[in-house]
């Protein structure tokens, strides 16, 4: 994700991230050099071609 300019369009991103299966598992904050926030998601994948 690319930096937002406020709590709305975070909030609008993730959303949109949800709907395609992803979820957040940590958000991370830090101060140092004015980074803001990192978002940590995940998803699941399948297998294709998996043979039973």
């Amino acid at each position: 994700m690319t930096r937002k300019t406020g709590l709305s369009d975070m909030q609008a991103s993730l959303n949109a991230k949800g709907a395609e299966g992803w979820e957040v598992v940590s958000i991370s904050s830090s101060e140092f050099a004015n980074v803001g926030h990192t978002v940590f998601l995940k998803r699941e994948t399948t297998t294709v071609g998996t043979a039973a």
